[in-house]
């Protein structure tokens, strides 16, 4: 949190990998099976859209159906310089692709826990979520106003509500005062068993005192 501008590093050195221009736009990846049941069928709808009317830049890293790895081969065809693709799974490229991000988009149907946000938080990268599950649990939507929040997030399992917060993730990165503050945040949200520990901790002696 105290050296973002290493942040700035990472994502030029993975820029120049997929072979996207080193520029600040912002970046939005996935790292995920290619399925629907991972939300894909709502990416499907609205992701060319977003790279015709938007200056951005988006990377998937994942293999799959058919149909999606068909589609953001198409799509990386169709936009070039704003897509970088890599069908199958390299642990050490999605470290780098966590790394070097802006964005983390996870809009799942189901999620029961998903480590990717959290992963996500750690390094920086706010995530984009649908309110399922462990997403709904562990990223509350950000309020630009008040600073409360670690994250963004959509109610329905719909791919226009889905776009229309991508947008107001993209307000925000290109304020950057609020934008480093909101990736200073994330950062630093504790998710480990210490954390976890002491609130059983507190609910047992809840328990004991009642």
């Amino acid at each position: 949190p105290d050296a973002l501008d290493n942040k700035k590093i990472c994502k030029a050195e993975l820029q120049k990998m997929l072979g996207l221009p080193v520029k600040d736009v912002p970046m939005i990846a996935m790292i995920t099976r290619l399925v629907s049941h991972k939300g894909f069928d709502l990416v499907k709808c609205v992701l060319d859209e977003l790279l015709a009317t938007e200056d951005v830049q988006v990377i998937a890293l994942g293999s799959g159906d058919w149909q999606y790895e068909s589609f953001f081969k198409d799509l990386a065809a169709r936009h070039s310089g704003k897509v970088g693709l890599w069908i199958g799974f390299v642990p050490d490229l999605a470290q780098k692709i966590y790394a070097g991000s802006d964005i983390f988009l996870m809009p799942s149907k189901s999620e029961p826990c998903g480590l990717s946000q959290m992963v996500a938080l750690r390094y920086g990268t706010v995530p984009i979520v649908r309110e399922t599950g462990g997403l709904y649990d562990t990223i509350k939507p950000f309020n630009e106003y008040t600073g409360e929040g670690n994250g963004f997030s959509f109610t329905n399992y719909n791919a226009h509500d889905m776009m229309a917060v991508i947008k107001y993730a993209i307000e925000v990165y290109n304020k950057k005062q609020k934008w480093a503050a909101l990736r200073r945040k994330v950062m630093k949200v504790d998710f480990s068993w210490t954390a976890s520990a002491k609130k059983y901790v507190k609910l047992y002696e809840d328990m004991l005192n009642s």
